[in-house]
C-alpha cells in the first residue's frame, strides 16, 4: 500500500482509540444515571443522547460546526483558553466523534446496569460498602459485558464516519483526512485500484465487529440490544 494511503488509516485508528477512551469516560456516568435515576427528566435526556442515531450525520455535523464556530460561546471559550478553534483541526474531529458516537457507548452499559437489578448493590451496602465502592467492585465488574459491547461499537462507528467529519474536519492530508474521506476521494478522481483497497478493508473489518459482537453475546450470555 503506498505511504499516501497509510496515512488516513493511521489517524482514523488514532481518533477512533482516543475517541473511545473518552466515550467510556463520558458515557459510563450518563448510562449509570439513566440506569438507576426514577427523575422526570430521564427519559428526555435519554432521548436527547440517542439523537445522533436517528438525525443525519450531515445534520448533526452542520449544529456543530455552528456550536464551534468562532461566533459561539463554546468557540470563543475555546479559542481563549487553548489559542485555536475546534473547526477542521484533529482536536475537533475527537470531540465531534464522541458526540456522533455517543449512544453506541451509552446503550449498551446503561443495558448492562440495568440486567442485574438492585440485588447486588443492596447486598454491597448492607457489607457497609460505600455507593462509591459498590459501584467499582459490584457494578463495573457485573457490567463488563456492557463495557466491552460499548467500546467495540464505539470504536467501529467512529472509524466508519464520513458525513460528521467532513463537516467538521473537511479534509486536510495528515490533519482530518479520516479513512471515508480518503475512499470519497479516490472514487471522486477515479482511482478505483486505490477506493477498492480501502473500501475492501473496511468491509472485512466491518464484518470483524459484527463477528466479535457475536461472540461476545454467546460467551457472556448477553445481548447489548
Amino acid at each position: 500500500m503506498a505511504g499516501d494511503m497509510w496515512d488516513p488509516v493511521v489517524l482514523t485508528i488514532t481518533l477512533a482509540g482516543i475517541a473511545t477512551v473518552l466515550l467510556l469516560v463520558v458515557a459510563t456516568p450518563i448510562a449509570w444515571w439513566l440506569a438507576r435515576s426514577r427523575s422526570a427528566w430521564k427519559e428526555i435526556i435519554g432521548a436527547v443522547v440517542t439523537l445522533p442515531l436517528v438525525l443525519p450525520p450531515t445534520v448533526l455535523g452542520f449544529y456543530l460546526l455552528i456550536a464551534f464556530s468562532p461566533n459561539s460561546p463554546l468557540g470563543q471559550g475555546v479559542i481563549a483558553v487553548f489559542g485555536q478553534g475546534l473547526p477542521f483541526t484533529f482536536e475537533g474531529l475527537v470531540l465531534a466523534s464522541v458526540v456522533y458516537s455517543l449512544p453506541f457507548a451509552v446503550q449498551p452499559i446503561r443495558n448492562a446496569f440495568e440486567a442485574f437489578g438492585d440485588r447486588p448493590l443492596e447486598v454491597a451496602a448492607t457489607l457497609r460498602a460505600s455507593p462509591w465502592n459498590a459501584f467499582w467492585t459490584v457494578a463495573v465488574p457485573l457490567a463488563r459485558p456492557g463495557f466491552l459491547a460499548g467500546a467495540v461499537l464505539g470504536f467501529a462507528h467512529t472509524v466508519g464516519e464520513f458525513g460528521v467529519v467532513l463537516m467538521i474536519g473537511g479534509n486536510i492530508p495528515g490533519e482530518t483526512k479520516v479513512l471515508s474521506i480518503a475512499i470519497y476521494d479516490y472514487v471522486e478522481t477515479l482511482q478505483w485500484t486505490q477506493a477498492h483497497i480501502l473500501a475492501g478493508g473496511m468491509l472485512g473489518f466491518s464484518f470483524t465487529v459484527l463477528l466479535a459482537m457475536r461472540l461476545i453475546e454467546k460467551r457472556l450470555g448477553w445481548s447489548p440490544r
